[in-house]
Parts: structure tokens; C-alpha cells; sequence
């Protein structure tokens, strides 16, 4: 039987469903399971490992649940572009991925999960190409993915049945392991994937009790489509086919109607708000009060950092909160622990890991993030709400530890599964390659 590990530090905020906070507290794992949490000072025995984490605040790792990690390899080469529009997206982003490869996955991940550790996400929902490229690498970092095989038709035959013998084949290499779930993911229904390719993907996704990672509503591109050809709206579309029987993470949900919003809270739809993303690309925000009204549980994601250009989830909360007031001009639109739930055990419900993560509590995986009390943003600790902290006041540079799976991914700031001198190296290595293809 594994040796059982005592984390205790001046905090513990645990995010379950009665927002217990510890003073002090601890959280007391076996194996890769937390055993019990609870407040002052676990009696362990001479077997227990015991560390003591100090001014430090444990909580839940971060759930960041719209990702495309290989697009770091464009960083800061988007600029005066909106990545949300089909001619922003065909004449930059598009371009550039006509020159990429599944090595240029290999080289460009490894940097996106260095990042994520760093600034305290450990689950991540991702959706692209290379899907088999970006596993490897998910495996050998430690983090916790959702990682879904992005489709792009276009009505091109051809390509439809290369993708779904694609995607049927990552799905197969993905169903077995216990930290990386396999996911099928559509870009955007209608827009560029056909109506018989998404019945066939339907299907697919049945068969390996998969859900769909999906781009929705950025536009009105989905209802431009499906108004004039079947005299519904998409979402009306969607859950007249069947899409709507499995979950779905829908990121951007941006231009959802009232009625579409409630005849989408009865199925498993989940909208991702990927606020940075959004505004960078000149668009609104979502309509997630009234979304959160109607039932739906919104999450939140970072999108690719050639958009949002960080992977940094507590910027994200922050971001997110602000631009919601915003929206509604209303202060209680959304609070700080709305916010935090929506990070946790909120994206942890979208990814269908509710029971595993999301909160710390016995039973479930120890994916745990530990934040310094004394760096800059904080306090004062005696009067101050933990919420209000975390997503308005400190960043993701406050995560000094960061665990998934009861392993160590980053002790006192320093990477324990990745080296970041190489990480850099080799994005340095595939952009250059990029730039080099395209140029020729």
C-alpha cells in the first residue's frame, strides 16, 4: 500500500459544494487519491510523508476547458486580426497551419503544458490536429487532457472519411488511459462540417461514449446556415438530429437567443466563455447570466494564445468577471466565487470528471495547486474574501505547486516533469521552421 503524504498549510480551500475553507487545514493523499481534508494538524504517523507548505493556500487545480496548445507555435503573430471571423481566421491562422506539421504538435506542446503547471491548471480540454502528437506529450508532462480530434470538412468528401478513420483511430489509443480522455471534436457544426459528416460523427462518439468539443454561436454563422435550409435555428437543428444527446463543450456561445438558450439547458451543453479571446478578437461578450439563469453550467477556457495570448486561468476569472458585469451593467451580475466554481468544479462537470476532480475531497484524485499567501496582490488576509483574491488581485505566477494524479509537476516554482530551457528551444525551433516553409 503507498505511503500517504500530509499536505498542510495556513489555508485550505476546498471549493466543495458547502465552500469549506480550513484554518489551518490539511489534505492527506495515498497513491494519487486525497484520503481526508480537514482543519489544524493531521495526526500522522512515523510511515507519512509530512509537508509543510506554510503561508500557502491549497485548492483545486484549475479546469481550463477550451484550449489548442499547438497554436503557441503563432504567438504574437496575429496582431490587428479577429481570429473569430472566417476571413481572419482563413488568411492568418489558417495559413499558417497549411505550413505546420504533427512535429511541430511534438515541439510546440511540451511549452503549453509548461505554462498551464506553472499558473496552476491541471485538466485541460483541448481540440485540434496531431491529436496522437499532442497525447504524447500530454502523457509525459502529467497533466490531466481532454483531448478531442479536431474535423475540418468543408464538404470535401475525401477528407471526411480520412478524418473519421483519424479521429476513430486516436479515440482507440485514448479509451485505456486513466489521466487522458479521448474526445471527437467537430470545429463548428455546419459551418465546415457537413450535415452527413456530423450524423457519422454522432455515431462515432456513441461508440466510444465520447463527447463533442465544439466551436458554437461565435457568429451567427450556424444559424445563417440552418434558417434558410431548415427553417430553424441551429441549436433547433441540433437537438433535432441528436447532437444534443451527448455532451457537448460549445466554446464562445456568443450570439445564443433567449429560446435557444432554454432549449439548450435541458440537454448536456456545456458554453465555454473564453473572455480574453473575445475581446481581443473585437467580439461581445456571452450571455452567460442569463445562460447561468436558465440552468446551463458555464465554464471557462483560455482559447489558443495566438488569441487570449496567456494560459493563465486566474487572469481568465478576473477577465471573465469584469466583462460580465460589463455586459449586464450590473455589480451582482457574477461573484468571485461564482467565478472560482466555474474554474473547478464547474469545468470539472463539463469534462464529465465531476466525481474525480474539481474540489478537494476523500475519494477524489489529488490535483492540488498551492498559492503564496505573502507574494504580491494579497491582503490583507484578516479581512479580505479568498474569491475576490483569486480572481481579481493575484495571477497564476502566485502558484508555487502544482500536483496531478498525487505527482509532483512543480515543487517551489521549478518544473519537476519539464525542462523549460528545452521547452523553449523547441518553439524557437518549429516557428523558425514555419517561417522558413512559408517563405519559400
Amino acid at each position: 500500500m503507498p505511503k500517504r503524504t500530509v499536505l498542510e498549510a495556513k489555508y485550505v480551500l476546498t471549493m466543495d459544494l458547502s465552500f469549506r475553507i480550513y484554518n489551518p487545514g490539511f489534505v492527506v493523499i495515498q497513491g494519487n487519491t486525497i484520503m481526508e481534508v480537514g482543519e489544524g494538524s493531521f495526526p500522522f504517523g512515523p510511515e507519512d510523508e509530512v509537508i509543510q507548505l506554510g503561508n500557502r493556500l491549497l485548492m483545486p487545480g484549475l479546469v481550463n476547458c477550451h484550449n489548442h496548445t499547438p497554436m503557441v507555435l503563432t504567438r504574437g503573430m496575429c496582431e490587428g486580426v479577429s481570429l473569430f471571423t472566417m476571413d481572419g481566421f482563413l488568411n492568418t491562422l489558417r495559413r499558417y497551419e497549411s505550413f505546420a506539421d504533427g512535429q511541430m504538435a511534438s515541439l510546440t506542446t511540451p511549452i503549453s503544458c509548461a505554462e498551464m503547471i506553472r499558473t496552476g491548471t491541471t485538466c485541460f480540454a483541448d481540440q485540434y490536429f496531431y491529436t496522437d502528437k499532442i497525447f504524447e506529450q500530454v502523457e509525459k508532462s502529467g497533466l490531466r487532457g481532454v483531448l478531442a480530434y479536431g474535423i475540418v470538412e468543408l464538404g470535401d468528401a475525401t477528407s471526411r472519411e480520412r478524418e473519421l478513420v483519424k479521429c476513430e483511430s486516436f479515440l482507440e489509443m485514448a479509451k485505456d488511459n486513466s489521466r487522458i480522455t479521448g474526445w471527437v471534436g467537430p470545429h463548428a457544426f455546419f459551418v465546415d462540417n457537413s450535415l452527413e459528416l456530423i450524423k457519422r460523427e454522432i455515431a462515432l462518439a456513441k461508440k466510444y461514449n465520447s463527447g463533442f468539443h465544439i466551436h458554437f454561436a461565435t457568429s451567427n454563422e450556424e444559424n445563417d446556415y440552418c434558417i434558410p435550409r431548415f427553417g430553424c435555428s441551429a441549436a433547433q437543428k441540433m437537438e433535432e438530429i441528436g447532437i444534443l444527446d451527448i455532451p457537448i463543450l460549445a466554446a464562445h456561445s456568443i450570439t445564443i437567443g433567449q429560446e435557444d438558450i432554454e432549449l439548450l439547458a435541458k440537454h448536456p451543453f456545456f458554453p465555454v466563455m473564453a473572455p480574453s479571446a473575445a475581446m481581443r478578437s473585437g467580439f461581445p461578450a456571452a450571455p452567460v447570466k442569463a445562460m447561468r439563469e436558465a440552468g446551463l453550467t458555464v465554464v471557462l477556457g483560455t482559447d489558443n494564445v495566438c488569441n487570449s495570448n496567456s494560459y493563465d486561468m486566474f487572469g481568465e476569472m478576473g477577465t471573465a468577471g469584469k466583462l460580465i458585469i460589463h455586459r449586464e451593467q450590473d455589480v451582482k451580475a457574477i461573484t468571485a466565487q461564482d467565478l472560482v466554481m466555474m474554474a473547478t468544479q464547474g469545468g470539472a462537470k463539463a469534462l464529465g470528471k465531476e466525481h474525480e476532480i474539481g474540489s478537494l475531497e476523500a475519494g477524489k484524485k489529488a490535483d492540488i495547486i498551492a498559492l503564496d499567501l505573502g507574494d504580491i496582490g494579497w491582503g490583507p488576509l484578516c479581512g479580505q474574501d479568498f474569491y475576490t483574491q483569486l480572481v481579481y488581485s493575484v495571477s497564476g505566477l502566485s502558484v508555487t505547486h502544482t500536483m496531478v494524479d498525487g505527482v509532483w509537476l512543480m515543487k517551489d516554482k521549478i518544473l519537476q516533469t519539464l525542462d523549460m530551457g528545452q521547452c523553449s528551444q523547441d518553439l524557437e525551433k518549429a516557428t523558425t521552421e514555419l517561417l522558413r516553409r512559408m517563405e519559400q
